[in-house]
């Protein structure tokens, strides 16, 4: 992979790319100033074909459950804006345990993981989250960052040139694309991505900053 950067400031960038994005998506996030996690609702109550592996847990999800997960899901959103994050992450996982396709657990759980730096499990949740609500650029963005904090390059650009259609009015998508495309080499995206930012949000430093680097 090409870089267009000198190899003795790898390590340097790469400290910029991927702690202030991923800190300040999950405390952006959690305090509720830009995702809504509510708009995180399964588009219906269950997929029409789900996977096999999910018959069982669709079978035991009763309107009960989907009931009581809700109120754990909302204990957890209280939580994590409070920043209590350990018993947040304990309320989604007794949510996504009651019921496996509340997205708004899902979502919510990925973004404690992705801030203990746990992306695997990151990952996982935010895939999940996506599946339930295909048209919704949070979840991808989250993905991307994990990606991204895994060295993941190719997979976080895709994501992110998903997300970006699915919300295009999004700052944060075009910055986190910016900086994928700027790590893969590609200059030319990098600094669309990154005029497409700051067109949005003027004030957004790090697209400003990485559209000097690309000479945008």
């Amino acid at each position: 992979m090409a870089f267009p950067f000198p190899q003795r400031s790898l390590a340097r960038l790469r400290r910029t790319w991927r702690q202030p994005l991923a800190l300040g998506l999950m405390g952006i996030a959690l305090c509720g100033c830009s995702f809504d996690l509510g708009s995180l609702m399964p588009e219906k109550d269950k997929p029409q074909e789900a996977p096999k592996t999910a018959a069982a847990a669709e079978s035991a999800v009763s309107a009960g459950s989907v009931t009581e997960a809700q109120t754990h899901t909302a204990r957890g959103q209280a939580l994590a804006k409070s920043g209590e994050t350990q018993a947040a992450l304990d309320e989604f996982n007794r949510a996504v345990a009651l019921d496996p396709y509340n997205a708004q657990a899902l979502y919510g759980r990925a973004l404690i993981y992705q801030g203990n730096n746990e992306h695997d499990f990151a990952i996982a949740d935010f895939s999940a989250a996506s599946g339930l609500n295909p048209q919704k650029a949070e979840p991808l963005l989250g993905r991307a960052i994990s990606y991204l904090a895994l060295g993941k390059v190719k997979e976080a650009a895709a994501d992110l040139d998903e997300a970006s259609e699915a919300d295009p009015h999004n700052a944060q998508v075009w910055t986190a694309r910016g900086q994928a495309y700027e790590r893969l080499g590609d200059k030319t995206k990098a600094a669309a991505s990154y005029n497409r930012a700051v067109a949005l949000r003027p004030r957004d430093d790090a697209a400003r900053s990485g559209l000097a680097r690309v000479g945008g």
